[in-house]
Formats: C-alpha cells, sequence, structure tokens
C-alpha cells in the first residue's frame, strides 16, 4: 500500500487534516452527544454550541472512542505495512488491525498499560496513558472485539460477529483505510473486511467501505460533490447496498434543495447512531457548508444525535479535502492528545510514501 503528493495539498498535510479534523469535530460533539437539540439550545443559547465545551469531565477538547479507535487504526495500517515491506507476509491486513483494536480495548477496560506481552500488546501506541480512559465506547465494537477470532468469519455464515448490528462503530474508525490505499475500490474492500471485526450487518459494513473510498477520492485531490457520485457507483456494485445508498442520496438531495441548513434540516436524515445515517449527516454538512471547515462542524453536530461521531465524520471529510492547515486553529491548540496525533500522522505519511519507521514503535504484527 502507497501514496504519494497529490494535487496543490501534500499528502502528509491531508492525513493530518484527516486525523486532527476528526478528533475535532469529535471533541465539539462529545459534551452534547447525547442531548437533544432543545437541550443544546437551552445550554449553549439559540445558536446551539458555537465552539469547544466542557464535557462530561468539566474538561474540554476531549475526543472519544472515535478518534480512539481511528488512531489504533492509523497504528494497525501502518503495523501491516511493516509487516509486508520488511517480512514479505501479505494479506493480514484484518487480524493485523484486529490486534490494534485490542490494544484499544485496553484502553477501555485498564487504567495503565498492561504489561507487554509480545504480540498483541506491543507497539508504543499503548503506552499513551492518556488513551486510558473509557469514552462510552460502542456496545457492538466492545462485544466484537471479545468474541474472539471465529468472529472473522464472513457475514451471514455461522459465526460471524453482530449480525444484526450496523451502529455508527464501524464508520466513524474508518478514515485511515482511505488514506492507506491509491485505489478507492481496495480502501472500500479494506474498510469493509475491518468493520466485520466487530460489526456483522451489511448496511454497517458497507457503509464503513464507502466511507473508506470517499476519503481515498478526497486524499488524491478529488473535489467531494464527483467523489460522492464516484463512491455512490462503488456502492451500486455490492449486496444489500440499497439502504447505505438511500441514506447517501437523501444527502445529496437535501445539499442541493434552497432549505436552509438547520439542526431540524439535519435531523431529517437521521440521528446519526447507525453507520449509513452518520456518513449521511457528514456528507451533507461537508456538502452544503463549502469551503467553510467551522460551519460545517458546528452543523454536524447540532442536532439530537450522535453529535460526535457526526462531528468526526465531517472532519475526517474536509480535513482530508482542505488540509491541516485550514482547520480552526482555536479548536485544534485546545485538542485533547494533539501532539500524538500529530506524530501518528507524520508517521503513517513517513510509511506510506516509502520511508522507513522504528519496528520497537510499529512492530509488523
Amino acid at each position: 500500500m502507497s501514496n504519494a503528493e497529490t494535487g496543490d495539498i501534500p499528502f502528509g498535510a491531508r492525513v493530518r487534516g484527516c486525523l486532527l479534523g476528526g478528533a475535532v469535530g469529535d471533541a465539539l460533539g462529545a459534551p452534547v452527544e447525547f442531548d437533544s437539540i432543545a437541550a443544546i439550545r437551552r445550554d449553549h443559547g439559540e445558536a446551539g454550541l458555537t465552539g469547544l465545551a466542557p464535557d462530561w469531565s468539566g474538561k474540554t477538547g476531549l475526543i472519544t472512542d472515535d478518534t480512539q479507535m481511528t488512531l489504533f487504526t492509523v497504528e494497525g495500517l501502518i503495523r501491516a505495512d511493516v509487516r509486508v515491506r520488511e517480512k514479505g507476509i501479505g494479506g493480514g491486513e484484518v487480524h493485523v488491525v484486529r490486534h490494534a483494536y485490542l490494544r484499544w480495548l485496553d484502553t477501555q477496560e485498564h487504567r495503565q498499560p498492561p504489561p507487554a506481552d509480545g504480540l498483541v500488546r506491543t507497539g508504543r501506541l499503548r503506552e499513551q496513558t492518556w488513551l486510558y480512559s473509557r469514552r462510552a465506547p460502542g456496545n457492538a465494537c466492545v462485544s466484537g472485539l471479545r468474541a474472539g477470532l471465529g468472529s472473522l468469519a464472513a457475514p451471514g455464515m455461522p459465526g460471524a460477529v453482530n449480525p444484526g448490528s450496523k451502529g455508527c462503530g464501524t464508520v466513524m474508525r474508518s478514515a485511515p483505510f482511505g488514506l492507506a490505499v491509491r485505489d478507492p475500490r481496495a480502501a472500500f474492500t479494506l474498510a469493509a473486511g475491518c468493520a466485520q471485526i466487530t460489526h456483522g450487518h451489511p448496511t454497517g459494513y458497507l457503509a464503513a467501505g464507502a466511507f473508506g473510498a470517499l476519503i481515498c477520492l478526497l486524499a488524491q485531490g478529488a473535489p467531494l460533490p464527483p467523489a460522492v457520485q464516484d463512491t455512490l457507483g462503488l456502492l451500486a456494485e455490492q449486496p444489500a447496498h440499497e439502504e447505505t445508498t438511500a441514506a447517501i442520496e437523501a444527502a445529496v438531495a437535501l445539499a442541493g434543495t434552497a432549505e436552509q441548513p438547520t439542526p431540524e434540516a439535519v435531523e431529517t436524515l437521521g440521528g446519526g447512531w447507525v453507520a449509513e445515517e452518520a456518513l449521511a449527516i457528514a456528507v451533507y454538512c461537508a456538502l452544503v457548508s463549502g469551503d467553510d471547515i467551522e460551519r460545517a462542524l458546528l452543523l454536524a453536530v447540532n442536532h439530537s444525535g450522535d453529535s460526535d461521531s457526526t462531528g468526526s465524520l465531517c472532519g475526517n471529510l474536509l480535513g482530508t479535502v482542505h488540509g491541516d492547515a485550514a482547520l480552526p486553529g482555536h479548536w485544534v491548540s485546545r485538542l485533547e492528545g494533539k501532539d500524538t496525533i500529530v506524530e501518528l500522522a507524520d508517521d503513517f505519511t513517513t510509511q506510506f510514501t516509502g520511508g522507513r519507521l522504528d519496528h520497537g514503535k510499529y512492530p509488523g504484527c
């Protein structure tokens, strides 16, 4: 898997933009994730949330499980590529990414890094103590990882994990797949395959696949509207795509109307608790806001739904399009774990543009 600088925005800037933009959207939405729009307006004024606000802990700028899992996706993809380049072992990306998600699971179940074990509990990211904080993880993400290696059975077959779950826990962690490969069809396949580690419902993993493909197209400099249409074309090739396709098409149609972008308009697309709705809301907010990233992110979090996930996805999209320099600096500067996110993004860029990384930091397993 490889990539290179594309268009007038360097690839590394797009990677940083994608990860930091997602984290900013996540941190914006986290304090109001479970609030109705009426409650948001009551607490923050008629305009709703207008910037970073204190969350459940009283702190500002904290990320949630969305960003945590995205970072472990990045780490897993780096390690899978190290495995291919340094050891000549290919075809095991899903298993390597699953190991990364098991390291994330440790952050939800322990207060500090458990002892190293030489296989799964290895590498540098798991040593970041700030990650060891339970941030309302999705039930299917946790249960799917606890299910064991048998959970990687084919969807619809005996042993497939959480076959009835299409929660947004698939799509909210899937942006990095689109950065790791240049072929959007391959990005779709990889994202959908790794989504099935925890979610067996077709809509859950197809929404993740579509998001991976969309990020892939944007990372290569494609404008957002045609990238969405190309993604719909890839999606149409998949069995059981109809639910995901309908959600994205609804977002495109809504963005094409003269209707004023409001929380009420966003809520016609759903609440974002399930994968296709979260993706649709993010696409709508990105399309309707043009180049105004701040406006797009605020629209993506001010609604009665899964505000951190929809904000995160919207931030992934627009950060990939515009690069990290275009993100609102007054939000990025207050972001929890910013230095780690930037370091991981730059390591990802190094690995996927042919550079070499410290194998102790990223073992190929």
